[in-house]
């Protein structure tokens, strides 16, 4: 009878809507549902269902009970989108967000519940999409957190016609005004402002449409990147001039055009120093304009420590090296570290930072370098951070053939992650540990290491 009730209090109201009423983007369905929240699921939504439908719900959590209006019906893939016109029975660890704009800004995703619900909901996540993939995750997952608060050394804003600064709305592309970004850096969110004053007295047809912010964890040196339309006529130097003057951290700008997936940037004017110093540990790095780098000033520390601690041998790889994170501190402990990066923004830096130690730089493609080096001499430690599209199946069969005794995977995508772990297990390796490391506190993101052993270590 209570199943028949819950089934009864999920049918359709069938409500008219009046097409393109109501928050969010434009409806593509007029259904309105009651519907019950069971659980998280990567991206950032809740699962509801509606007559054995997967309906994906954001803003939402465990237990709720909402209306909800059905924005996207994926008849083929077998499953909704929906957002909440109102939440009838709220969840005891609903918490009011510390952001104004949260729910309308794109950025955030879990501001209305606490860090530690949110630490779970990851676990949870990470668990399950390990298991779904057929990868047996270890009975404790462990967890890297900390201050969840003022942690990005990084952000990018674009700019309204006003010239305020702001991220894009989590339903459309359109901009959404930001007055603070309390996940931000301060230092951050002080030259968004600065920009955006600067950048409106810049004629519209000229004018940048997004700056890439970048800090150090002190706050005491800054980079922007400008991003203008190709073939723009626009001088940077009173540009970074002017926004020096009112933010005097800042110590090298760049004019760009590009910088999203599939278009790479491509720098038209320079400003200032071209990098910034960034301290980790007891090592300082060189950081490049666009190069990739951790984005959690609060838990840089703490990852290295986790990938590379008691780590020590003869070689040590380190595949998609950025500008040497790992690598820098591996070579305290191996005879020789080879790091491999392709991305030109960052090989510049890398070589600087391993200048001196036991770290050599190779700029080449993972894949490429693996496809000439798989059958010879084997390293000790494999250490890989790919991008968010992971690893891939001929990555996957060399590192096989390779058969390294320890293999260290830093993930920032738990999908490809576990498609990558059940090919490397399938392959030999056995997964010894796994980390859940909160590198993105208040949204879905969650970064992982999860460490292998190989047939050779395992043999002897």
């Amino acid at each position: 009878m209570k199943g028949r009730q819950e089934r009864k209090s999920q049918r359709k109201l069938r409500t008219p809507v009046p097409k393109g009423e109501g928050p969010g983007a434009p409806a593509r369905t007029s259904e309105v549902e009651v519907v019950t929240i069971e659980k998280p699921v990567y991206g950032g939504s809740f699962l509801a269902r509606v007559e054995g439908k997967a309906v994906f719900v954001p803003m939402t959590l465990p237990g709720e009970q909402a209306r909800v209006r059905i924005t996207e019906d994926k008849d083929k893939r077998g499953y909704a989108k929906a957002e909440v016109e109102q939440l009838i029975a709220a969840a005891p660890e609903r918490i009011k967000a510390r952001c104004p704009h949260f729910g309308p800004c794109g950025g955030c995703n879990y501001q209305h519940t606490g860090y530690e619900n949110q630490i779970a909901f990851k676990k949870e996540i990470l668990r399950e999409t390990l298991e779904r993939a057929g990868v047996t995750a270890p009975d404790e997952i462990g967890v890297l957190a900390a201050e969840p608060w003022e942690y990005r050394n990084r952000i990018r804003v674009g700019f309204d016609a006003e010239g305020r600064p702001g991220y894009r709305s989590r339903r459309s592309h359109d901009l959404i005004a930001i007055a603070e970004c309390p996940i931000s850096a301060p230092l951050l969110v002080r030259a968004a402002m600065g920009a955006g004053e600067v950048l409106a007295r810049v004629p519209a047809n000229l004018r940048p449409h997004e700056v890439l912010l970048f800090c150090n964890a002190e706050e005491r040196e800054l980079l922007a990147t400008f991003f203008v339309k190709e073939g723009a006529q626009l001088k940077l130097e009173p540009i970074a001039a002017t926004l020096r003057e009112r933010v005097v951290e800042l110590a090298g700008a760049e004019l760009a055009t590009g910088g999203r997936p599939g278009h790479p940037p491509r720098t038209m004017a320079r400003w200032g120093s071209g990098s910034l110093t960034y301290r980790v540990g007891a090592q300082d790095y060189r950081v490049d304009h666009g190069a990739f780098f951790q984005v959690n000033r609060w838990l840089i520390d703490g990852m290295v420590e986790r990938v590379t601690a008691g780590q020590q041998g003869m070689l040590a790889w380190d595949l998609f090296a950025g500008v040497g994170l790992f690598a820098r501190q591996l070579a305290n402990g191996f005879d020789k570290v080879v790091a491999v990066e392709s991305a030109p923004m960052s090989t510049e830096a890398l070589k600087a930072n391993l200048a001196g130690t036991t770290g050599e730089a190779v700029a080449a493609s993972t894949l490429d370098f693996l496809r000439e080096n798989a059958r010879g001499v084997r390293p000790d430690l494999i250490v890989v951070d790919p991008p968010r599209t992971g690893l891939g199946e001929e990555i996957n069969t060399l590192l096989n053939a390779v058969g390294a005794p320890a293999l260290v995977y830093v993930s920032c995508d738990p999908a490809t992650l576990a498609r990558d772990l059940r090919a490397l297990i399938a392959g030999g390796y056995a997964l010894e540990r796994v980390t859940m490391t909160d590198l993105f506190p208040q949204t879905f993101h969650l970064e992982t290491i999860a460490v292998l052993r190989g047939p050779a270590l395992r043999q002897g």
